[in-house]
């Protein structure tokens, strides 16, 4: 049987059109950007083209704010790093508790090299507080970063807000957009955004690209320095084939925006009710009315995410986890911890992730699939009784973390 891919969240597969864009830059046109004989000039031309590609659909004003990266997590670590070189009299960050380990490790080591970073919290539905936001804008803060949408639950931050009360201050915005670009309408040339991150393999182009969008007149500092490739800002011969299938994805994205908003939101919006209705204490995390159109994270209540997972895996169908059990800790997620998700339910969050690709049929899969592999395993549940959960779980539940 066919496998069902539902973790599009981790990565996507490569368009055709986007591995059949790249093709020749593999052995026809394989020249170096910077040299001046047609091999060279035939690349900076796709270049140009792929620049032109991922400016429409950022909708930044101009082609040259866009610098092609190795990732997001490079355009991340750019970006932050860049805002406290530029402004040494700043030492503060503010971004939030949820957001990707690209950001908090990063944060995390500020911390270490002395600055200061304020973390916003969240609500239960994984909402940020604004008035908090707002208290802690002074002209010591250097750069906020907030990502446009949580990778595990799909809720969207209010971020053009966000970047217009930090403008309002005089103070940098970022934002990590590597999960909400191509999935949701975005036009930075209409907000106050200064730097945005973005990753090719989130939106069916090749793994190893990304892109820091520059606001024109940001000041800036290079975290990679050597040639003078970008306009100075990222050295390093670019990564043409690569720069080529990510115009080409970001081309494809526009295309598929719609469909994006109205299909694939009507078949995940499907799988949720179908599982919903057939099992008894789960629930969707985070904010279910405003968040990306292909991502539902559900939490089954007194059993693993991990043995989901595996189970599902034998099935032919690829999710994941919103604990970090898949990494080996049995300790649930950090962002489910912070949206104070009990830990009877945090340690089954499910997310399914879908994309362009996924048919009804493959979601119709999926709902017969998951009720008998959570009956199987509560089954095995030292929390759950013949007649549902065992006389407060919560108190039983109480496991010790170093």
């Amino acid at each position: 049987m066919k496998p069902v891919y539902l973790d599009n969240n981790a990565t996507t597969r490569v368009d055709p059109a986007v591995v059949e864009a790249m093709l020749p830059f593999f052995t026809e046109h394989f020249g170096n950007a910077s040299s001046i004989h047609a091999f060279g000039s035939e690349v900076g031309k796709a270049l140009k083209k792929a620049r032109s590609q991922v400016q429409a659909l950022l909708g930044a004003e101009h082609d040259s704010e866009i610098i092609f990266t190795s990732c997001g997590t490079e355009s991340d670590s750019t970006a932050i790093l860049s805002a406290l070189k530029a402004q040494p009299e700043r030492n503060t960050v503010i971004t939030t508790v949820v957001e990707h380990p690209a950001i908090l490790t990063l944060c995390e080591w500020l911390e270490k090299e002395g600055y200061i970073v304020h973390k916003l919290k969240v609500d239960k539905k994984g909402r940020l507080d604004i008035d908090e936001y707002k208290s802690l804008l002074n002209d010591r803060v250097a750069v906020v970063s907030v990502m446009w949408a949580n990778n595990e639950t799909g809720t969207i931050f209010p971020v053009e807000e966000m970047a217009e009360l930090a403008a309002a201050k005089g103070i940098m915005f970022h934002t990590d957009a590597v999960q909400a670009v191509g999935k949701i309408p975005i036009d930075l040339k209409n907000t106050k955004i200064d730097m945005l991150s973005l990753s090719g393999h989130k939106l069916h182009a090749p793994k190893g690209i990304g892109v820091l969008y520059l606001r024109r007149g940001c000041r800036f500092r290079p975290l990679l320095r050597g040639g003078h490739q970008e306009r100075g800002r990222r050295a390093g011969t670019e990564n043409s084939a690569s720069i080529v299938g990510l115009g080409m994805a970001c081309e494809l994205a526009m295309k598929h925006m719609e469909t994006e908003n109205t299909t694939v939101r009507a078949l995940r919006d499907k799988l949720e009710k179908g599982i919903l209705s057939q099992i008894t204490h789960c629930f969707p995390t985070g904010d279910v009315a405003n968040r990306l159109p292909n991502t539902s994270n559900i939490a089954f209540e007194y059993i693993e995410g991990e043995a989901i997972l595996l189970l599902l895996n034998k099935l032919g169908i690829a999710a994941s986890s919103g604990s970090a059990c898949t990494s080996g800790s049995l300790e649930p997620s950090h962002v489910m911890r912070a949206m104070g998700i009990p830990y009877t339910a945090a340690h089954g969050t499910i997310r399914f992730s879908l994309s362009v690709y996924n048919t009804e049929e493959e979601v119709d899969r999926v709902i017969a699939a998951v009720p008998p592999i959570i009956e199987q395993l509560r089954k095995l549940s030292p929390y759950w009784g013949d007649k549902g959960p065992s006389a407060n779980p919560e108190a039983s539940f109480a496991p010790t973390y170093a």
